[in-house]
């Protein structure tokens, strides 16, 4: 199947980046794209408030998703990204959701809270406290991820033991020394430790790097982007998937228990 990563500045303004959304699902879906994922918050953001993610949080049934789900109603294809949902009063969730079809098909929220480099994400986002589920897009399987959850082997081990094939990322990944090869690093690490197809999509911009990537099972990348808007693709195949399984089988040769959440 083909699928594909967008990346775009995220605006203090809800509306335009709803508007970027909608155009990014509207060329993936011209180019026959089954999964597109997007960047991670991607309500509001402004260089010089750190909290604006939190503060334009909506709900699940607010304008921003309204729109997306709009769009979503006139394509078969599922969209992948995290906004921020109120939780109580200056709090939120950040949320993975995914859409089809014009409906919320599976949501998730954040495990890995974003508390290093000098930011403290937990601030104001509350944690999430369960795994996500695995989607369905064409036959394959595949699992949830957000942004600072990369860094954390046990995320996607534990998905790729139930079953997942193509794990997604939106992500926001803060600029800094060494964090572009971080970035590279653990997006071919967690390839290489689950044998999944990976599809990360990084929001571009002053603070945050872009550079959306598709990676392969054997932690080759696909496709990548740089660090303006931009969409890329790949082909992700089941049957090549099982190929590397077959000559790689991590997954079976592990002698550890599957991680489980603290």
């Amino acid at each position: 199947m083909r699928v594909a990563a967008g990346q775009f500045v995220v605006t203090p303004d809800w509306p335009t980046n709803a508007g970027t959304c909608v155009l990014l699902m509207q060329q993936a879906a011209a180019q026959q794209a089954s999964l597109l994922v997007l960047p991670e918050a991607l309500l509001a953001r402004d260089d010089n408030d750190p909290d604006m993610s939190v503060k334009s949080a909506q709900g699940l049934d607010g304008g921003f998703l309204r729109l997306l789900l709009d769009e979503s109603r006139r394509n078969a294809m599922t969209t992948v990204l995290t906004v921020h949902v109120p939780t109580r009063e200056g709090r939120a969730a950040n949320t993975l959701v995914a859409l089809r079809g014009g409906e919320i098909i599976a949501q998730y929220q954040k495990l890995h809270l974003y508390d290093a480099f000098n930011i403290q994400e937990s601030k104001r986002v509350d944690a999430g406290k369960v795994l996500p589920p695995l989607i369905e897009v064409d036959g394959m399987k595949v699992g949830l991820m957000t942004c600072y959850d990369l860094r954390f082997p046990e995320m996607a081990l534990a998905q790729a033991l139930q079953g997942a094939e193509v794990l997604v990322l939106p992500t926001a990944w803060v600029r800094g020394p060494l964090k572009e090869h971080h970035w590279a690093t653990l997006l071919a690490a967690r390839s290489l430790d689950t044998t999944c197809y990976i599809v990360a999509a990084g929001e571009c911009g002053n603070k945050n790097i872009g550079q959306s990537r598709i990676v392969d099972p054997l932690g080759v990348t696909l496709a990548g982007a740089g660090g303006t808007q931009q969409l890329i693709y790949a082909d992700v195949s089941r049957a090549i998937l099982q190929q590397i399984r077959a000559q790689l089988p991590v997954l079976n040769n592990r002698r550890f228990a599957p991680p489980q959440i603290m």
